[in-house]
């Protein structure tokens, strides 16, 4: 997903912005009228003690009946409408949120919260797939260190286990300089919403590594490379080198919905960003005692202020509001798993 200028439809903005502003401020005849929106998704009472955390697991490491079962349950979510706005989706919602909270509110990337935000959300999502699409299973990731010498052949893209691979390279250009996606389970699947402009559309990816079509470099993912990550010694570091090298790379690789701001918009998305989680996960297990705690870097992106696990990360409304000291740990009263 890259961190460009944006094209917004002004009037697609302004039905949607309720659902991005907690607090929206509504202006009429001079006075400013707050509305406080209550969450989608209420989370669970927090939990005293997570004594038995369900385990994330490698794609491949679940069965096809697991695999078979997610996939179901992603377009369970994306069939079960919004209750924001009848002309989407639950699915469409996770793609929105991520792009409004992404371009807007801009907790959510290039800042201290990119790796708390995003394991908040995954959770909540998870929750989702499980209440609304009796989901027996725990988010899944997709370890690409394992495909580093060539991630195109991986079989994450294969047409009956995976899901689907590059874009049709005959097909005219869809989104994101992709192409539609012909193959694997999803091929049906119609995002409503790309980059905040309401453009209904097939699931699009175009593999690019440089100017070379329908390869992806694995460079950035070699064990080598993510093992220089987690021997960072601080949060700020190893953060910027997770984004940079790690998240950013395949986003603007895979291209297509995974370019833009809205990259829920494709199913990969989920299992790409828990594996960033995974690995902040083990660095955190390297230094528990400091790292549970570690958390530093600016509050926003564009702000010089520090950041502090007492910063609060915003949903816009899909979920509560939380702090980030809340979900520095996978094993607490907010969130229980692990990997």
């Amino acid at each position: 997903m890259v961190h460009a200028a944006l094209t917004v439809d002004s009037s697609l903005r302004a039905r949607l912005r309720p659902f991005f502003l907690c607090l929206s401020a509504i202006v009429s005849l001079g006075f400013v009228v707050w509305v406080v929106l209550a969450p989608i998704e209420e989370r669970p009472a927090k939990q005293a003690v997570c004594t038995s955390p369900p385990i994330r697991r490698e794609w491949r490491a679940l069965t096809l009946a697991e695999k078979h079962d997610f996939i179901r349950a992603i377009h369970c979510i994306s069939k079960t409408p919004s209750a924001r706005d009848g002309n989407l989706t639950i699915y469409d919602d996770i793609a929105v949120l991520h792009g409004g909270i992404g371009s807007w509110l801009i907790p959510g990337h290039r800042s201290a919260c990119f790796l708390p935000w995003h394991r908040n959300i995954l959770a909540v999502i998870e929750k989702i797939l499980k209440d609304r699409c009796h989901y027996r299973g725990s988010m899944p990731y997709w370890d690409w260190s394992l495909d580093w010498m060539n991630l195109a052949n991986s079989s994450i893209w294969d047409h009956a286990t995976g899901f689907g691979g590059d874009g049709d390279k005959d097909g005219p250009e869809t989104v994101g300089e992709g192409r539609c996606v012909t193959d694997g389970p999803f091929t049906e699947l119609r995002p409503v919403i790309y980059n905040h402009t309401r453009k209904v559309h097939c699931l699009s990816r175009g593999f690019r590594d440089g100017d070379i079509k329908g390869r992806l470099s694995g460079e950035k993912f070699s064990p080598e490379n993510v093992g220089s990550i987690l021997r960072l010694e601080n949060y700020t570091d190893f953060l910027q080198r997770v984004e940079r090298d790690l998240h950013n790379t395949l986003h603007t690789s895979i291209n297509g919905d995974f370019k833009a701001m809205t990259a829920a918009n494709d199913p990969l998305f989920f299992l790409h960003h828990a594996n960033l989680d995974r690995l902040w996960w083990r660095w955190q297990r390297e230094n528990p005692s400091v790292r549970l705690f570690e958390y530093s870097g600016r509050h926003m992106y564009n702000s010089t202020g520090p950041a502090s696990d007492g910063d609060v990360l915003m949903y816009g409304g899909f979920t509560n509001d939380l702090p980030v000291r809340e979900v520095m740990s996978t094993e607490g009263r907010q969130l229980c798993y692990t990997y």
